[in-house]
């Protein structure tokens, strides 16, 4: 056991852009892409993965952090609370117990989920289940019960594959990603919030109308419209409340104060690059989910497809999403100051507004206006979240020893401020497990709901494919 999970751990720690190439040469050849097709998908698909991370960390995880801690400081604004980033939260979950298990745990649940039809997404993103992890280590520390813990994180994935199973259509329309799913355990929370408010939004006359066309008015506004430009509006209204200058200048502690321009420039680039990156990792997934659709269609016949389950950084490049990310930077910050009862200062995780949007954006139909309004209900239920978690969150840290840096308390915006996360760890507190157990058989009627979804929209394809025929 201890050399099963020791290989799981290793695997885990090489990384997603170079575990994605290797599953995804495997699960080619699975499917009779071949040797060399696969590899070459895989390898497309890892590097799509490297040049999106370098864009979000570096451009938005550095470069608009920075100026938002800028700003934050010239404000004089306080709160105790630090937001230390998803990769601080992820070595947290990943360096608990539950988090040395959770890939091979995670394998066998999406196997049997696959295997008894509750599910269509074979969830090929391993690296994200950490998502998964992060639950189940806050409901171990809350329950004192690592078994508890496990069993949370196994509720957390269930739940996730159904709400990606669900999406996927939507995914795959206005995304452009066919054959493809999200089942990402913080995209996918925010699911349950788009869809209760784009219908609540449907039945208030007026606000029903409104609809901001984001490509539509990027036709409008001609060359002022293009994702470029917008980004370097968006740059240099921030630079400005930073208080950068035209140049350069140094700061009281010795430090380089960066240009506005310069600024302007990366978020203008990171409306560029974001898109061209995830067109990349689907250059190198179409082979593979083309070749899993026809495998399944030829070998199953109770189920239309299955879709493969991949990381919400594939649906980070749209528009839409990209667009609302960025004006929603400086109004998180704003709501995270005004919003009474929050402690949280939003920093690290600022660079992850797109993640937490990949879904919204098809569920609102692409519908900016109504984009922006449900990321402010995310934003403001997700700091009350946050600031609730963490002690916990701070507990789990000091548990695996981490660096703390010197905050007294942590959180973060990714999974800290995690709706699903939240439900699952304080419901599953209560009464000594029997709390787990109503959460638990909530999860297993959605599989089974599920289930019942697949097989009758698999019997109408088929109907569908006969007439065609005949």
């Amino acid at each position: 056991m201890d050399a099963i999970i020791g290989f799981f751990t290793g695997i885990q720690s090489l990384g997603v852009s170079v575990v994605m190439p290797i599953v995804l040469t495997i699960i080619g050849c699975c499917f009779g892409v071949g040797f060399g097709k696969s590899l070459k998908a895989g390898l497309t698909v890892g590097i799509g993965f490297i040049g999106l991370n370098l864009v979000i960390n570096q451009l938005m995880g550095t470069d608009l952090a920075g100026a938002v801690t800028t700003m934050v400081d010239r404000f004089g604004l306080e709160l105790s609370v630090i937001d230390v980033g998803w990769p601080a939260a992820s070595a947290i979950a990943m360096g608990s117990v539950v988090g040395i298990v959770i890939i091979p745990l995670g394998l066998l649940v999406n196997v049997i989920m696959l295997l008894t039809n509750t599910t269509q997404t074979a969830d090929v993103d391993i690296w994200n289940y950490w998502h998964f992890a992060f639950t189940g280590a806050l409901v171990a520390i809350v329950t004192d019960s690592v078994a508890l813990g496990l069993c949370a994180a196994v509720i957390n994935e269930v739940i996730v594959l159904v709400i990606g199973d669900v999406t996927a259509p939507q995914v795959e329309k206005s995304l452009g990603l066919p054959g493809v799913s999200i089942p990402h355990g913080f995209s996918g929370a925010y699911a349950p919030i788009a869809w209760a408010a784009d219908w609540l939004i449907d039945k208030i006359p007026g606000l029903n109308k409104i609809n901001i066309d984001v490509r539509s008015m990027q036709k409008k506004f001609g060359v002022f419209g293009e994702p470029v430009l917008l980004g370097a509006i968006i740059g240099l209204l921030i630079g400005i409340l930073a208080g950068y200058g035209i140049l350069p200048g140094t700061a009281e502690d010795g430090s380089t104060i960066p240009s506005v321009l310069s600024l302007a420039v990366s978020m203008a680039a990171v409306m560029v690059l974001i898109p061209k990156m995830a067109s990349l990792l689907m250059e190198g997934l179409l082979p593979i989910s083309d070749a899993a659709s026809t495998y399944v269609q030829s070998h199953f016949k109770d189920r239309d497809k299955i879709y493969i389950g991949l990381d919400s950084a594939v649906g980070t490049g749209h528009p839409v999403t990209l667009t609302m990310a960025l004006i929603l930077v400086p109004a998180a910050v704003f709501i995270a100051f005004v919003l009474p009862g929050n402690k949280v200062v939003p920093l690290a995780d600022l660079a992850c507004l797109p993640y937490m949007l990949v879904l919204v954006t098809p569920i609102v139909h692409e519908n900016g206006f109504r984009g922006l309004l449900v990321g402010v209900i995310v934003l403001i239920i997700g700091f009350y979240i946050a600031t609730d978690l963490s002690p916990l969150i701070t507990t789990a840290a000091a548990n695996v020893d981490f660096d703390m840096g010197g905050a007294t308390a942590i959180s973060s915006i990714c999974d800290g401020a995690n709706p699903l996360t939240w439900i699952i760890t304080r419901v599953g507190a209560l009464g000594n497990g029997i709390g787990l157990i109503i959460v638990g058989a909530f999860a297993l009627g959605l599989a089974i709901w599920n289930r019942k979804r697949i097989i009758k929209e698999a019997e109408a394809a088929h109907q569908t494919a006969e007439t065609a025929e005949k």
